[in-house]
């Protein structure tokens, strides 16, 4: 059974590391504050008339690759903002499946040798991961994960060892996080080719971690350790400290809870989920920097070592829902909006990317 999680005064909660969360909540009401003019140094819009940008990925000369996941559509931006162009349509892309779609993207850290690009995809028949040339027809590296209307995670990241971490949902089938022998309501590790690392946790198996509801935020510190987000039920949101072959309790544990002597691992942060639904996460620094989607705002969480710190929140109300958080070569974050995803209110100029300089 689930158990609630250990609230403070406040609507947030800081715990001894890691645990479990996730699913897109109902929309906000309409009439949501409009973009407040800022400091054109410090926050400024780069790109507008976006169809759902998702994933977000940098090449080597500062451009953005940007996924649109109701479209299939993956999207130039100039590193310095301007008109967004599209560069490929994915073929075999599922758009009108619930949260499914053109999901995560990723480049390979050898770019400028192989022009290598990741993504994480819905199909009629699964989700799956391709990697490809830009124009070039998708070779699929891992096919067959679980599909639904809900919870396809879909977030892609290479890790500071040169492996390919992926975060998976548990597509509406609670009972798939618990079970190893699925890769839904995981975190996946994969050499870039897809095969299985030596090193994994559980030997043969793709699986780093279990017991996941949907996990949409994945962002290594400075030490290479893993932080990743997501989404409760109905009651805590979560930031979790990924540690391999750990166990984060979905569907037994949401939020803070008991850890059965061990066998789970607790959140470090947790939020009510009418304040969060977060998805994309990005570190700069020590901070770890996380957009809300029912929450309407950015967290900003600092990070002490392995230890995360009291969120503070940023933008609120200002653009809407906040799919992702990516950080640019040149330090800054770039913020997608997903206001016209079917749950959002939109916008004049939606869906967009932001630009903050923290």
């Amino acid at each position: 059974m689930r158990r609630p999680a250990l609230a403070l005064a406040t609507s947030v909660t800081l715990a001894a590391p890691v645990g479990c969360g996730g699913g897109d909540s109902p929309p906000p009401a309409a009439g949501a504050e409009a973009p407040r003019p800022t400091a054109a140094a410090s926050l400024r819009t780069l790109a507008t008339g976006l169809r759902v940008p998702w994933g977000v990925a940098f090449l080597p000369g500062g451009d953005a690759l940007v996924s649109e996941r109701t479209t299939g559509r993956i999207m130039r931006v100039p590193r310095g903002g301007g008109t967004p162009r599209a560069v490929m349509t994915v073929p075999g892309v599922a758009t009108q499946l619930g949260e499914g779609g053109l999901l995560g993207l990723a480049v390979s850290p050898a770019y400028a040798t192989d022009r290598l690009v990741y993504a994480f995809y819905t199909t009629a028949s699964d989700n799956r991961i391709a990697r490809f040339r830009l124009g070039a027809t998708p070779r699929p590296i891992r096919t067959g994960l679980r599909n639904g209307p809900v919870h396809n995670g879909g977030r892609l990241a290479f890790g500071p060892d040169g492996k390919l971490y992926v975060g998976t949902g548990e597509a509406g089938d609670t009972g798939l996080a618990q079970d190893r022998g699925s890769l839904n309501g995981k975190i996946l590790r994969l050499e870039p080719d897809g095969s299985v690392p030596a090193d994994n946790p559980f030997r043969g198996s793709p699986v780093y971690s279990l017991g996941h509801r949907n996990v949409q935020g994945l962002a290594f510190d400075r030490a290479g350790r893993l932080w990743a987000t997501e989404f409760g039920q109905n009651e805590r949101d979560e930031i979790n400290l990924i540690r391999p072959g750990r166990n984060y309790g979905w569907p037994v544990v949401e939020g803070v809870g008991s850890t059965q002597g061990g066998r789970f691992t607790n959140p470090q942060v947790t939020w009510a989920t009418s304040e969060a639904s977060p998805s994309g996460a990005a570190i700069r620094g020590s901070t770890l920097y996380v957009g809300a989607l029912v929450g309407q705002r950015l967290w900003r969480v600092p990070l002490r070592g392995a230890r995360a710190g009291r969120p503070t929140a940023v933008l609120q109300n200002r653009f809407g829902r906040l799919r992702t958080v990516a950080t640019a070569p040149d330090g800054a974050l770039w913020i997608t909006t997903s206001n016209r995803d079917g749950r959002g209110v939109p916008r004049s100029g939606d869906d967009r990317i932001v630009r903050l300089r923290p």
